[in-house]
């Protein structure tokens, strides 16, 4: 718990110290046609973030906590994938670069992970073997972009890294996984911190330095974990099914308008949800009730009763599904930045 509040209070403390500098420089992000808010707002608070969770990192490490192939995916990846996050911020870079790094990162995880077990299951032949790891590869890489995508409102993607990562060590810790649990921990820690400049109205923006890192470490943590227990693989899923279920759908059904999925827009759920009503805390907190009421007991249920799984992933995910098309995921939307006000 000390350490918690330690972190909690490092990474609230840093993002001060970021906003201080980004307002000083003139480093705003300035509302336009697909902005979610009105006021111009410094863009890049996740540097907090990135430096807070992977001196805890080292940290645990040099404490024998856990494996040096865990902590070198995790530092090794998460700087690549903050560092051109970073530059993306500040002199925006073209999509495929970004793209690049992010499988280069996300292969290096892997292979990290891969010297610790495994990613084929059991013996089943080469074949299946690799394409159990480019599952995972492809995995990883859409969880580092979604993370990006659902970055678009105030508190959203903070209180959504905050709930799964504490989600996610209460199921490490129960399944015999104590000391990998203090990434989660961790994770949960400098998150918080960085929300409390972040809740609507939003005094800084995450970034892409943050967004990214993000959604990178928290699929590693899941990744790792599931391999040493495979029983948390559906858990996982069902806590991260809120972001994974919107940014997907939103994703595909503009691929079938023939949008290009990677330009700048506003046609998430969420957005439209935000639109609707004039509101980002408001939509934030119906998230944060989604997870605790509906996804938290379908996942400790998935835990529980391993073989009936898939069912309770299906009950968790259809719903999400439904309610991505009430709210026309996928359709664009010109938002209005003066009826955003929190």
């Amino acid at each position: 718990m000390r350490l918690f509040v330690l972190l909690f209070l490092v990474s609230a403390l840093i993002t001060a110290g970021v906003r201080m500098v980004l307002v000083r420089r003139g480093l705003l992000d300035f509302p336009n046609s697909r902005s979610s808010h009105s006021v111009p707002v410094p863009r890049g608070g996740g540097v907090g973030i990135v430096v807070v969770f992977l001196s805890s990192v080292v940290w645990i490490l040099s404490r024998n906590l856990i494996p040096a192939r865990l902590a070198w995916a995790l530092v090794g990846g998460g700087l690549a994938i903050a560092i051109v996050g970073f530059l993306d911020d500040h002199f925006e870079l073209p999509p495929w670069p970004r793209l690049a790094v992010h499988t280069l990162a996300a292969g290096w995880a892997l292979w990290c992970l891969g010297a610790m077990r495994p990613l084929q299951p059991g013996n089943s032949g080469f074949i299946l073997t690799w394409v159990a790891r480019a599952a995972a590869l492809g995995a990883l890489v859409w969880l580092t972009n979604l993370f990006n995508f659902m970055d678009g409102i105030d508190g959203l993607a903070g209180m959504e890294v905050v709930l799964v990562s504490v989600f996610g060590a209460v199921l490490m810790i129960q399944d015999g996984l104590p000391d990998y649990s203090r990434l989660s921990w961790s994770l949960a820690a400098a998150s918080l911190g960085f929300l409390v400049w972040n809740w609507p109205p939003a005094k800084i923006f995450m970034g892409d330095v943050g967004s990214g890192f993000l959604g990178f470490t928290l699929g590693t943590l899941a990744l790792f974990s599931s391999r040493s227990k495979p029983e948390l693989l559906w858990p996982w899923l069902i806590l991260l099914a809120a972001f994974l279920v919107d940014a997907t759908v939103t994703l595909l059904r503009r691929t079938i308008s023939r949008a290009r999925w990677y330009d700048a827009h506003c046609s998430h759920a969420y957005q439209h949800a935000a639109q609707s009503c004039t509101s980002h805390a408001k939509v934030t907190l119906a998230v944060t009730a989604i997870n605790v009421g509906w996804l938290l007991p379908l996942a400790w249920a998935a835990y529980r009763f391993p073989q009936a799984a898939p069912a309770f992933a299906a009950v968790a995910f259809v719903p999400l599904v439904l309610l991505t098309l009430r709210f026309k995921a996928g359709r664009e939307q010109s938002l209005s930045v003066a009826a955003l006000r929190d």
